[in-house]
């Protein structure tokens, strides 16, 4: 035999004597014992054990830098039945979503195994809640959302007495014809578009664009509340059907952020809270676990757009060195800590709550927000100011957090009253002619022009003035009625009566665009958002007249065959139509017109306060909420 003659190799057992390979086996054995077993006993061995485990287990699940997707599996909830104002260009305008590379991708893959500490320690609170839940009814009753409880913590009911409707005649027709406005919008989306984000009603089809991140039936989700408390039943039980078969949030596309937060998170979370119907909780606390790994960066500053299907997220391309956006991460509060009262689940409140943890520590230039922020770094990235677009409803968040929060949240009503005192004393100008005005701040030299977009802002400082100092809550209302009184300046100042996109005070020129580029108009509700709350805040009827204005050059101008369309300048007679019927005017234009024109108990400002996208959210009253389980106990004691 060949192994004969090999030198040292005996002939018996290749050389090994039977003492030697029992041994030589015992040892190999063991080793292979002891591997295995490791794959049970490390800490990370989760994904080894899924190769093992029975597909019907129920899996423990990782969150860290490499498995960002996840996260939205982190709570073990139980089953039940079942364009921008943070952007330039504005809403409804799209940009390159391409992801940017950038060296703070090293950086970021570092914060990884924080962001993994951090969420996992989420899910044990959110975990031990549950745990208590199923102690015994009572305490189920005192971790679940119980919408009844909810309903009996309204100080008025939500549609009203007589669903907001006036005594006044002439009002009450006016009203009505907004109704008319909406169902004849509605009607021509259902019949052209149905399905689609949006409707193009001269060429009678649909548009989906690359906002959303593959979700469709924006207008569907954005129009829930409008149509429920226009009492057009009809029309909100084929929205609600749609929601219920159609709406799929498992797509594989990049989403603003932003968008969805507050067009679909905030329109699912507004129509429970007006319906009762557990469909939209459970739709939108879905879809909020989806945004969840946006928050993965070193800062804990979310990025602005994210692949809603893998969980990766990156910055805009346009948005400076990789930033993000103030009125994108600073425009998620309100959604998100409702988020945690439906789903007891206390991560989405952590994050809303780190962002501002972060910008209390870092410096501002003169008391000033800048527009962007670099989410590695958490310094700003350039000194740009603006309270339009960019800007604008990270401040309208800070005052409405305090109001939801039943005004216990001291520290937001701190935050925007020292930002509401440096935008008084840098931004807030007075022309030539007598107008107030919010100019743009970059790097401390005044760019005298306003958007459309900054039109909120005589509504937002309105809602504010009775919990400033009281010696200038006067001032505050003032103030708010010289803003509002400004942007109906640049509407009536257009040939059309409609307002530009963006209006200077320079050159002679006060409230008009004087550039080509600032002439359309989109169909933007700012500016008759101001009205509404003016009305509510002061019965000023002019605030009515100019909302039916509006309505008239709305109806004139921007009402086609088959829908409403955005005009490309204010200052033609002979129209020229951009063919886009945007989400926001059913969400947002119409609604507040028909809450001008109707009775202030319909969404009475006491129980409800509107986040950007004008979706009700309810104030959350702790100590209601909290007696009413103590009642409930006593009873069941």
């Amino acid at each position: 035999m060949v192994f004969r003659k090999l030198p040292g190799v005996s002939a018996s057992g290749m050389g090994l004597r039977l003492s030697q390979k029992f041994v030589f086996l015992l040892f190999l054995s063991g080793l292979v014992t002891l591997c295995f077993g490791a794959l049970f006993f490390l800490p990370d061995s989760v994904r080894l054990k899924r190769i093992f485990l029975s597909k019907t287990e129920v899996q423990p699940v990782t969150v860290g830098s490499g498995s960002e997707n996840d996260v939205r599996e982190h709570l073990k909830r139980p089953k039940e039945p079942e364009h921008t104002r943070g952007m330039t260009p504005g809403k409804g305008e799209t940009k390159s979503r391409k992801p940017s590379i950038s060296n703070e991708a090293t950086e970021e893959r570092l914060a990884g195994g924080k962001a993994q500490e951090d969420l996992t320690l989420s899910r044990s609170k959110a975990e031990s809640l549950i745990e208590r839940a199923s102690d015994g009814d009572h305490d189920a009753n005192s971790d679940t959302f119980n919408f009844k409880k909810f309903q009996g913590c309204l100080l008025k009911p939500a549609l009203g007495r007589d669903s907001g409707r006036v005594a006044d005649p002439k009002t009450n027709d006016r009203r009505e014809k907004v109704k008319e406005m909406m169902k004849f919008a509605w009607d021509n989306y259902k019949r052209y578009a149905w399905g689609k984000n949006e409707l193009r009603p001269l060429t009678k089809n649909g548009h989906l664009g690359n906002m959303f991140g593959g979700l469709r039936g924006a207008s569907i989700v954005d129009s829930l509340d409008t149509l429920y408390i226009m009492g057009l039943t009809d029309e909100y039980n084929d929205a609600k059907e749609w929601v219920q078969t159609s709406l799929d949030l498992n797509s594989n596309g990049e989403a603003s952020l932003f968008e969805v937060n507050i067009r679909y998170v905030g329109g699912l979370l507004s129509a429970y809270y007006l319906t009762g119907e557990e469909l939209f909780r459970n739709k939108a606390v879905e879809l909020g676990e989806k945004l969840l790994p946006a928050f993965n960066t070193p800062t804990g500053i979310p990025r602005g757009v994210i692949n809603l299907g893998s969980g990766t997220s990156w910055s805009w391309g346009w948005a400076s060195a990789g930033s993000s956006i103030l009125a994108e991460f600073g425009t998620l509060h309100l959604e998100f800590v409702h988020l945690t009262e439906l789903s007891n689940n206390p991560v989405f409140k952590e994050k809303v709550m780190n962002i501002r943890k972060l910008l209390n520590k870092i410096e501002k230039p003169h008391g000033l927000y800048p527009n962007f922020l670099s989410p590695v770094s958490g310094n700003w990235v350039q000194h740009h100011v603006s309270i339009g677009g960019l800007g604008d409803s990270f401040y309208e968040y800070l005052i409405k957090s305090y109001l939801m929060s039943d005004k216990t949240d001291e520290e937001a009503k701190k935050m925007y009253y020292s930002a509401l005192e440096a935008i008084e004393a840098n931004l807030v100008q007075k022309s030539p002619g007598g107008l107030t005005y919010m100019a743009e701040w970059r790097g401390g030299i005044l760019d005298h022009k306003m958007g459309h977009l900054a039109c909120f802002s005589g509504g937002m400082i309105g809602i504010g003035a009775d919990d400033g100092a009281p010696e200038k809550r006067q001032h505050y209302l003032d103030l708010a009625a010289e803003i509002t009184h400004t942007c109906h300046e640049s509407y009536t100042r257009s040939t059309t009566r409609l307002g530009p996109e963006a209006f200077r005070f320079d050159s002679g020129a006060e409230a008009t665009a004087t550039r080509l580029s600032d002439r359309y108009y989109i169909l933007r509700p700012e500016v008759i958002e101001s009205y509404m709350y003016m009305w509510r805040l002061t019965h000023d009827p002019k605030y009515r007249d100019w909302g039916w204005e509006a309505v008239e050059a709305l109806e004139l101008h921007c009402r086609v065959e088959s829908g409403f369309s955005g005009i490309r300048d204010v200052y033609t007679v002979i129209a020229s139509h951009d063919n886009m019927q945007q989400s926001f005017f059913l969400s947002e234009t119409l609604k507040y017109l028909y809450l001008l024109f109707s009775d202030d108990d319909l969404l009475s400002l006491e129980d409800w306060v509107f986040n950007t996208e004008a979706h009700p959210l309810p104030i959350i009253r702790k100590s209601c909420l909290q007696d009413e389980v103590t009642e409930e106990k006593t009873v069941s004691e």
